[in-house]
C-alpha cells in the first residue's frame, strides 16, 4: 500500500504540470489542486486509521485467547496480519496531514523515510501473511477431512513467519534507500526520488505490482479452487454439505474482497508503468484518471485493512463467540 501514497503524490504534481515524470524541477503548483478531494480522502484515511485500530486490536486480544500450545497455524497467521495492519493504520494519520496540506509534508526527512519504509513494508507483510493463510487452509481443511490432522510443528511456523517477515523487509529496501524529502517549487515533498527517474520509478511499481498482488492473486485462487474441488469431491452428507457451503462462501468473500480492493489501484499504477515507458502516450484520459480516480483507489486498497480481521476471523464461529464473551466481560 505504502508506495500508492508516493505515487499520488508524484502522479498528481506532474500531472497536475503536465510535465514528463521524473522533471519535478518543472510543476506548475498553480495547477488544481482539489481541496474538496484531498479534505475527503483525509477523513477516510483517519476513519481506517481508527476502524482499523479497533477492529485488529480486538482480533490482537481474542487470538490470544484461542492461540494454545495446539492452536491451528491459520491461528498464528491470523496474528501476524493484525500486527502489520495495526502497524500499516498507524502511519495513515501522517498520510492524512499530508493529503490536508496538499502534500507539503512538515515532518521532517527522516520521518519520510520511517513512514514510507513502514507502510511498503506493512503492505508486503500483509499480501504475504494473507497468501499464507489461503494455503494453510487447503491444507487443514485437506487433512483435517481426511482425518489426517498433522499441524506443522510451532518451530516451523514461526521461520515461516520470519521469513515472511524477511521477504518484506528486503522488498522494502528500495523504498528506504531512495525515499526522501524533496523541495519542489518551493514546497516539501516526501517521495521517492531515483537516480535514473521515471524508469527506475517504472520498474518500481512493476515489483509492487508482481509481488503484492498478481503472484499473490494467482496463488489465493490456485489454493482455494484447488480446496473447492477437493470439497465437491467428498461425501456430501449434512456435515460435509455445510463444510462446504460455508468454505464456498468464505472463499468467495477472501478472493473478492482482496481483488477488489486492490485491483483499481494496480490499474492504475501499470498504466503509469506504461506512460513511464514510453509504450502509451500521455493524454487527458490519464490525467484525469490520476488526478481524481486514483485517489479514490489508494483510499479503496487501504480499507483491506479494516476488512481482514471480519473476514478472516468474524467469519469463524469460534473467533465470534470469543468476541461475544470479551465484550460481554468488558461491557459494565
Amino acid at each position: 500500500m505504502g508506495d500508492t501514497f508516493n505515487s499520488s503524490r508524484v502522479f498528481n504534481r506532474t500531472l497536475q504540470g503536465r510535465v514528463t515524470f521524473g522533471n519535478l524541477e518543472d510543476i506548475d503548483v498553480t495547477a488544481d489542486r482539489s481541496p474538496v478531494l484531498r479534505i475527503m480522502i483525509s477523513v477516510i484515511y483517519i476513519l481506517v486509521c481508527a476502524i482499523g485500530l479497533v477492529g485488529n486490536s480486538l482480533v490482537l486480544l481474542t487470538m490470544r485467547l484461542l492461540v494454545g500450545r495446539k492452536s491451528p497455524t491459520i491461528n498464528v497467521f491470523i496474528i501476524h496480519l493484525a500486527v502489520t495492519d495495526i502497524q500499516f493504520v498507524l502511519t495513515l494519520p501522517f498520510w492524512a496531514v499530508d493529503t490536508a496540506l496538499d502534500f507539503s509534508w512538515p515532518f521532517g526527512d527522516a520521518m519520510c523515510r520511517i513512514i514510507l519504509s513502514v507502510t511498503v513494508m506493512n503492505m508486503y507483510a500483509s499480501v504475504f501473511f494473507l497468501t499464507a493463510m489461503g494455503i494453510t487452509r487447503y491444507c487443514s481443511v485437506a487433512s483435517a477431512t481426511k482425518n489426517r490432522v498433522r499441524p506443522p510443528a510451532s518451530r516451523t511456523i514461526k521461520w515461516v513467519c520470519a521469513f515472511l517477515w524477511v521477504v518484506a523487509t528486503v522488498a522494502t529496501v528500495p523504498t528506504s534507500i531512495f525515499s526522501t524529502v524533496t523541495n519542489v517549487a518551493g514546497e516539501n515533498l516526501c517521495l521517492l526520488k531515483f537516480p535514473a527517474g521515471q524508469y527506475w520509478l517504472a520498474l518500481y511499481h512493476l515489483q509492487k505490482i508482481l509481488v503484492a498482488f498478481i503472484l499473490p492473486m494467482l496463488i489465493l485462487s490456485v489454493s482455494y479452487l484447488l480446496l473447492l474441488r477437493f470439497v465437491k469431491k467428498r461425501n456430501l452428507n449434512s456435515i460435509h454439505s455445510k463444510r462446504r457451503i460455508h468454505v464456498t462462501k468464505s472463499i468467495t468473500v477472501v478472493v473478492l474482497s482482496f481483488f477488489l480492493c486492490w485491483m483499481p489501484n494496480h490499474a492504475i499504477t501499470f498504466w503509469g508503468v506504461l506512460v513511464k515507458l514510453n509504450v502509451i502516450h500521455w493524454d487527458e484520459a490519464y490525467y484525469i484518471a490520476h488526478t481524481y480516480v486514483f485517489p479514490v483507489t489508494v483510499c479503496l486498497a487501504h480499507t483491506n485493512s479494516c476488512l481482514n480481521p471480519f473476514i478472516y476471523c468474524l467469519t469463524r464461529r469460534t473467533f465470534r463467540q470469543k468476541v461475544k464473551n470479551c465484550l460481554s466481560n468488558i461491557a459494565p
